[in-house]
């Protein structure tokens, strides 16, 4: 007899979960249904101005961006450039000295006797300072090309949008 009743309450408490479930189901699908007619009221309203209101902002955003961009680069590449120099100007200062030395240094040692004998000119100023205006001419040329391009680019963008 304890095997009956077990078995009548077992089944009586499995039907209203069902039907629970059933009703929880069916209670989220008709909450995804109202969620649809109002994303769908929304987006008839609402989206597209505040779509154009994101892609102003983005386009603002994107300008700056760009032009931070190549205010940088303009500024690393005329840092660059005025290391080079530097650099440049030691390492000519340095051959020039280290030429004199060596000329001055053979002019003592070997004897006054050999005729005829010319040293080679190891180091021309003009023409090393021809050599270092035209690279310096080259090295501005760049930086202007690269920041003529940033801006082209800049400029592109914020026509498209």
């Amino acid at each position: 007899m304890k095997e009956s009743t077990m078995a009548t309450t077992i089944n009586y408490r499995s039907m209203p979960a069902r039907e629970a479930l059933l009703a929880v189901s069916r209670q989220v699908w008709l909450a995804s249904l109202g969620a649809a007619v109002v994303t769908r009221e929304w987006a008839q309203n609402q989206a597209v101005p505040l779509f154009r209101t994101l892609v102003k902002q983005g386009t603002a955003v994107e300008s700056r961006t760009f032009r931070k961009v190549g205010d940088r680069l303009e500024g690393s590449i005329t840092m660059a450039n005025d290391v080079w120099r530097t650099a440049r100007g030691t390492m000519s200062q340095s051959v020039k000295q280290a030429a004199e030395t060596a000329t001055t240094l053979v002019r003592e040692t070997l004897p006054k006797a050999l005729p005829g004998v010319k040293l080679p000119v190891i180091f021309r100023a003009p023409a090393a300072k021809r050599r270092a205006t035209r690279a310096t001419k080259a090295g501005k040329t760049r930086t202007a090309k690269a920041t003529k391009r940033v801006r082209r680019v800049a400029k592109r963008t914020t026509r498209r949008t």
